[in-house]
């Protein structure tokens, strides 16, 4: 498995907060952009991909125990949802790429083909 820091590091992600989690291991991903969604269908262990990125999306992944969440698209949360990474330790992540870009290459790289092209 790999851990979220690891994962920052290959993907060159940056990261919002909750830096104390950084150790967590990534068991799988999720994507969607439906807090009821995520909320009914993710697992333990998951990285959320997902464009929203106000303070419910920390809320949720901390009630789900996943292992973190990147917020895509080049969109910064806010100072509140920052802090409520902070203080959940829930790695609050961003990406400038697109949704499928980053859905694709998480996979690639929990499936252990991370030398694939692209």
């Amino acid at each position: 498995m790999m851990k979220v820091k690891e994962l920052v590091e290959k993907m060159n992600l940056t990261v919002f907060g909750g830096e104390s989690g950084l150790d967590r291991e990534i068991k799988g991903g999720y994507v969607s952009d439906l807090l009821s969604d995520v909320m009914g269908c993710s697992d333990e262990g998951d990285l959320w991909v997902t464009l929203q990125s106000h303070r419910n999306v920390v809320g949720i992944a901390a009630l789900k125990d996943l292992a973190g969440v990147i917020v895509v698209k080049g969109f910064t949360p806010d100072a509140d949802t920052i802090e409520d990474s902070n203080r959940e330790g829930m790695p609050l992540l961003g990406a400038t790429a697109e949704t499928f870009e980053v859905a694709g290459r998480l996979h690639r790289m929990l499936a252990g083909d991370a030398d694939l092209p692209g």
